[in-house]
């Protein structure tokens, strides 16, 4: 599978407008024949909105907003995963990521577990237990958001549950800029899974996010790296190194789950 990862800009408060850059990088990541193309956290918003424009943009998962990210898809015959600010049934507002497939059917929906600082905290509620692989072209994907895969539970438990390909949508900023260049890295290697981090660039508000999205392989190695400039990037995934890489570093084989258990 060939993977697009889109790194730009917040837009925040903008719906419409993100909804038109996602067009436009659904387009030129089909043309280059990406199967998926991975977007930014809270893409459809931007982050540092503040919780009274969290409150007013929040939709639910089959909301208008999805519904366009589904005609996008099905328009360009790719799998999107999307950053968003999602309200439940019951009223909460969660920090959540979609993904979409080429058909235009969501296969999974995600809320942040692990939120960061009061910035996160003052906006949304923790997600629950729920960690769901599915599986998206033979592939089997989980999907973590920014801070979650700080936490090397979260992704252990995405690789023990079958997961070969973790997609991370992140706002990332200064000064954290070792989680880009190192802790995702390695969150691929000791799971023996690929890694989409897609992160922003440029500035919102007070924060200045640190760029450096990448696209990482089961053994840790960079596939595809960026700058602190808005770009898209590709990679091409083989399931057949995933395969190789867990019987040549069989941690998940190993590891005494019996000690572990909370």
């Amino acid at each position: 599978m060939r993977i697009a990862l889109y790194q730009g800009p917040p837009g925040p408060l903008d719906v419409p407008g993100n909804l038109e850059r996602l067009q436009h990088q659904a387009q030129a990541a089909a043309a280059e024949g990406a199967g998926l193309l991975v977007c930014p956290e809270m893409f459809l918003s931007g982050y540092n909105i503040g919780q009274a424009q969290v409150s007013r943009l929040a939709e639910a998962a089959d909301g208008p907003a999805a519904m366009r990210v589904v005609e996008i898809a099905q328009a360009h015959g790719i799998a999107i995963a999307y950053g968003y600010p999602e309200r439940s049934d019951e009223g909460a507002l969660y920090n959540s990521v979609q993904l979409i497939d080429a058909h235009g059917r969501s296969l999974c929906n995600y809320r942040k577990t692990h939120l960061f600082g009061e910035l996160d905290r003052s906006l949304f509620t923790q997600g629950p237990d729920h960690f769901p692989v599915v599986d998206l072209d033979g592939w089997k994907v989980g999907m973590l958001i920014c801070y979650d895969i700080e936490f090397p539970e979260n992704a252990r438990r995405l690789a023990l549950a079958g997961a070969e390909l973790i997609l991370v949508p992140t706002a990332n900023m200064v000064p954290y800029d070792f989680v880009c260049q190192v802790t995702v890295r390695s969150r691929a290697q000791e799971n023996q899974c690929y890694l989409v981090y897609a992160n922003y660039c440029g500035a919102e508000a007070e924060l200045e996010y640190c760029g450096q999205s990448s696209i990482v392989g089961p053994d840790g190695s960079l596939l595809a790296m960026a700058g602190r400039d808005e770009c898209q990037l590709l990679a091409d995934l083989d399931r057949e190194q995933v395969r190789k890489g867990r019987a040549a570093f069989p941690y998940l084989a190993d590891l005494r789950q019996d000690l572990h258990r909370s």
